[in-house]
């Protein structure tokens, strides 16, 4: 199951308020938010330099697990911004650093992950760690309408952030596995059981479970 279809079992009133007007949905692939969105993908160009494909603003920007491909999302948020109208939304989720990559980085579970994100934290385990709250609180005449960590039905006893660290032999194999997986025909099972004692699983697999953040930013009238 898609990210946003799954979210929106969860969402409330003030999503759906959102989401109203003319919009467009970055990075949605077939699971365009609302019927009538304005999709923009790969094929359309490139979503880290957007306003050089897109021309317009609109009522609601929205983006759901997209912004973590991004070469820099600070610099890439500034650009989705600009695609807002004033009195307008930009709406994004993304995974939570901690519940997803659960501590280790490039992360075990999506290779083409280039950051993690939190709400705020002084520091973080993840070199290429980013602060929600910082990301939108540099956004010009701006107004967070919602920041939220979102972790329905996750079972964080299965998770392996903060447990016990692995030994040394177990780095190395999650290592030299995970280099060696994208040209591997099929995964090892054995492997993966392994290595999940330490370095946790995707609980996203489940079509139940979120783990991810949730940010809708107003841009002043």
């Amino acid at each position: 199951m898609n990210e946003t279809t799954k979210s929106k079992k969860y969402w409330t009133d003030l999503e759906w308020r959102v989401l109203t007007g003319v919009g467009i949905d970055i990075g949605c692939a077939t699971d365009a938010v609302v019927e009538g969105v304005r999709r923009f993908d790969l094929e359309h160009g490139d979503a880290n330099r957007i306003t050089q494909f897109v021309h317009e603003q609109f009522d609601f920007v929205y983006s759901s697990h997209c912004l973590e491909h991004m070469h820099d999302p600070a610099l890439t948020i500034q650009e989705w911004w600009k695609l807002v109208k004033p009195g307008g939304y930009l709406f994004f989720i993304v995974p939570d650093e901690d519940l997803y990559e659960q501590g280790v980085f490039p992360s075990r579970f999506n290779s083409d992950h280039k950051a993690t994100f939190t709400i705020s934290k002084v520091k973080s385990w993840s070199p290429k760690s980013y602060n929600v709250y910082d990301l939108a609180k540099s956004l010009p005449e701006s107004k967070i309408v919602k920041l939220a960590l979102q972790d329905r039905n996750y079972d964080r006893a299965k998770a392996s952030f903060g447990n016990q660290p692995p030994p040394f032999y177990l780095k190395l194999i999650f290592k030299v596995y995970t280099q060696l997986k994208s040209y591997l025909r099929s995964t090892n099972q054995t492997i993966e059981s392994l290595l999940a004692r330490y370095f946790g699983f995707d609980q996203l697999k489940n079509e139940t479970v979120l783990a991810q953040i949730e940010c809708i930013i107003r841009k002043n009238a």
